[in-house]
């Protein structure tokens, strides 16, 4: 499962019972779950749904700084920068703004803006064909 950003992700996934359980569902189930730019938003509600579920884990997402320099800071509901990290994830970013950068940390590959979507849609790619060598 690939979520893209758009900012749409801090209205309607991060608030999508529907898909914080699948989610949930997908790690239960060792299937890796990917996520670019404002798409790590669809995992507040995984978060919510199942307490801990980010503690600890390592993610990149949409920065407060990129969120500024956009222009678009006062125009979201939260910042996604902040809200994962009040639920325990352990937030990394690119020293940069505006430059590619993904976390791995188990089965979870997330991205932090558009630059990196094809490097997470490959983290996320290469997940997917060592489990199939592994199984």
């Amino acid at each position: 499962m690939f979520y893209l950003g758009g900012q749409s992700p801090l209205w309607d996934l991060a608030s999508n019972e529907f898909s914080g359980r699948l989610i949930l569902d997908f790690i239960t189930a060792a299937k890796p779950v990917g996520a670019v730019c404002h798409g790590p938003a669809a995992l507040i509600k995984a978060a919510e749904l199942q307490p801990g579920f980010l503690s600890g884990k390592r993610i990149a997402a949409f920065t407060n700084t990129e969120e500024t320099l956009t222009l678009r800071a006062d125009n979201v509901p939260y910042k996604l920068e902040t809200r994962p990290k009040e639920l325990g994830a352990d937030f990394h970013s690119a020293t940069l703004p505006f430059t590619s950068h993904v976390e791995t940390d188990g089965l979870l590959v997330t991205g932090q803006n558009p630059l990196s979507a094809g490097p997470t849609a490959r983290a996320l790619i290469s997940l997917l064909e060592e489990q199939r060598v592994h199984a």
